[in-house]
């Protein structure tokens, strides 16, 4: 899995998961002291530990999978189940490529404003906030940056929504001051199928390229319900899914707040 993440956003995917109550939290502790172990860079350390977070609700449904390399790369973890050599390759779907950019923003602005509030009295402010904006699509977060982190940060000392902030709501947080978007879903917003099939296909071309030793390999495409970019209500046409060929021994669909997961292949 091979994206380019900001430090902004692998933080806030790990904090995020760190708060999901469905989080296995004893194996990931395990994968994620493993990880820091490694000779990895510590971005790709972050990147790392987002891509095997990504993957605790499939862990759910596969239960006996037991991962023997953490850090390789083609594929992106190598797994045992059921006396086989199994390759997981782990991919995000976008939903809505435009709100990326915007999240990616948020996220900085975010963490900006957590750590001038922790820096001024962390006990005082400590939990998590989450924020609505009005207009959000009409902010201009780059030029305006330096102002939107100071109404954050008077809405959190206030206690309440003033400025580009329409509503604000805590939640306790043991650690440190953690601040996220808020928002809703849409009724009707829906994932389109062809994304997920312009991945598969994107990704039967690399196929012949990944560890030869394996006996399986697995394709799992994740709907990141913690990213605004992500999210979803269902997908369009989700017959043509079936339809799809692809090299790869199994093909996975999994959101991965509830852990739904679709079987393509």
């Amino acid at each position: 899995m091979k994206k380019v993440f900001s430090e902004e956003d692998l933080i806030k995917n790990l904090s995020l998961y760190y708060l999901n109550r469905h989080l296995k939290k004893k194996p990931m502790e395990k994968y994620h002291r493993e990880i820091d172990d490694s000779a990895l860079h510590e971005r790709d350390k972050y990147r790392k530990k987002s891509e095997i977070l990504l993957l605790n609700s499939f862990l759910h449904h596969f239960p006996e999978v037991q991962f023997e390399n953490l850090t390789c790369e083609s594929p992106d973890f190598i797994a045992k189940l059921n006396e086989k050599k199994i390759g997981i390759e782990l991919t995000e779907v976008i939903n809505h490529l435009e709100t990326k950019k915007i999240e990616s923003q948020l996220n900085k602005i975010f963490r900006q404003a957590e750590i001038l509030l922790e820096k001024e009295d962390t006990p005082k402010y400590r939990g998590v906030y989450f924020l609505e904006f009005r207009n959000l699509a009409k902010l201009d977060l780059l030029e305006k940056q330096a102002e939107i982190v100071q109404n954050i940060r008077n809405c959190i000392r206030k206690g309440k929504a003033v400025g580009c902030v329409k509503k604000i709501r805590k939640s306790n947080h043991r650690r440190n001051v953690f601040i996220t978007h808020d928002f809703n879903l849409g009724l009707f917003d829906g994932l389109c199928s062809d994304k997920i099939i312009e991945i598969i296909e994107k990704k039967n071309q690399k196929h012949a390229y990944y560890d030869r030793s394996l006996d399986e390999c697995w394709l799992v495409i994740v709907s990141d319900m913690n990213s605004l970019a992500s999210r979803y209500t269902f997908i369009q046409n989700k017959e043509n899914l079936q339809k799809i060929q692809s090299p790869f021994d199994k093909i996975f669909h999994l959101e991965n707040l509830s852990g739904n997961l679709t079987n393509i292949k």
